[in-house]
């Protein structure tokens, strides 16, 4: 093990030990910042944190992203650098993720072998989907214009070091819909009397299911889940109120429309037949994550020539990530970096015993220096 890699495993495990949440990540956002002034990059400080690195005269930009917040989940880890604030965790490789780009900063500040411009770009608040659209609306993609965009994800199950990606869809959409049914309350002896709105919930529900069994096309890929069933009900009072509250997944944003319009007759449909109203919320905060072919392939390229094993054309994720609005912006691409396949390494993203995989941040920092060598490449007749 090298000094470089010591140095990053002592850095991952500092952010472990400190998870923030989204939009409170006030102590990693100064670690970071102070990290990249060190050495020598411009830093901005905003919702998130940027540092830019220029080398030669060329005119191009790229940028790389990595997301910084945590997780509400409390650690059941039994390691020596555990989190210190009970029910918050990085148990999705955040921090692995940060410690990854910073290497790659570190690396390319200390031999700016390329032509261009590098935008580190520190992301707050990826895992409820509203930290990417924060800093565009903030204006960092006005301010600091970059031609492509990248991001690695790390992937419990697939082997340590490989990467992964496909052009198009690689992550799926995130909806989340709240349907409130207003019925009318009454005594549990006498449910004629009323409506009975847990009985209208019930249907509902089961009708709801019906959306991706018939009424889209087999192996669309999209999943509708209600998550809460809701009610101001007691022992011996029916409910005159309920809410259904869930989560809805798509791989087009045809198929999240069609979702979105159904259940909205659904709704409507079955309040209707037992004379009462319902509303309902659709409100979609992950889009979905198209890869651009260009980026793809050179991710492939930058892969190879790092040494890592590369799998192209890879299934598209079911979860969601909001690096959709960067690559929306820019044309990006998300990749997959394999964490291992035994023991805390293997386990789900978002379990409260998963840990990344220290052996990948000299990996993943490799990667990125070669992406960047590769996309900007220094000119011949420098220096």
């Amino acid at each position: 093990m090298t000094d470089f890699h010591d140095k990053l495993i002592a850095m991952r495990r500092d952010f472990h030990r400190h998870p923030e949440l989204g939009f409170h990540e006030a102590r990693t956002k100064s670690v970071v910042a102070d990290h990249l002034r060190a050495l020598g990059l411009e830093v901005h400080e905003g919702v998130g944190v940027v540092g830019v690195l220029k080398a030669g005269q060329g005119n191009r930009a790229i940028g790389l992203r990595a997301d910084m917040d945590a997780l509400p989940i409390h650690e059941t880890s039994s390691h020596d650098y555990v989190s210190v604030d009970a029910g918050k965790m990085h148990a999705c490789g955040h921090d692995g993720h940060m410690t990854m780009l910073l290497g790659a900063a570190e690396k390319l500040s200390q031999d700016p072998d390329f032509d261009g411009t590098v935008v580190f770009i520190f992301q707050p608040n990826e895992e409820h989907g509203l930290g990417a659209k924060a800093m565009i609306d903030e204006g960092v993609l006005a301010r600091f214009p970059i031609e492509e965009v990248y991001a690695i994800h790390n992937l419990p199950g697939a082997p340590e070091g490989q990467i992964s990606s496909r052009t198009g869809q690689i992550c799926n959409s995130e909806s989340l819909f709240e349907i409130t049914i207003h019925g009318q309350g009454g005594h549990a002896s006498m449910p004629q009397v009323g409506v009975d709105a847990i009985t209208v919930g019930a249907e509902m529900v089961q009708a709801l299911q019906t959306i991706v069994a018939r009424k889209l096309a087999p192996g669309s890929g999209a999943v509708v889940s209600v998550t809460e069933f809701l009610t101001d009900g007691q022992r011996n009072v029916l409910p005159g109120r309920a809410t259904l509250k869930g989560d809805v997944r798509a791989r087009l944003p045809e198929d999240r429309k069609e979702i979105e319009r159904h259940m909205r007759q659904i709704a409507t449909g079955v309040a209707l037949a037992h004379g009462i109203t319902a509303d309902v919320s659709f409100v979609t905060e992950f889009i979905e994550t198209i890869n651009s072919a260009g980026p793809v392939e050179a991710v492939y390229r930058a892969g190879e020539s790092a040494g890592c094993e590369v799998v192209k054309n890879r299934p598209p994720m079911s979860f969601s990530e909001d690096f959709a609005h960067f690559s929306d912006a820019v044309p990006g691409c998300f990749l997959l970096l394999g964490n291992g396949t035994t023991g805390p390494n293997s386990q789900p993203l978002h379990a409260a015993d998963y840990d990344f995989n220290d052996a990948l941040l000299p990996i993943g920092a490799a990667f990125w220096v070669q992406l960047v060598k590769d996309r900007l490449p220094a000119r011949k007749d420098r220096g």
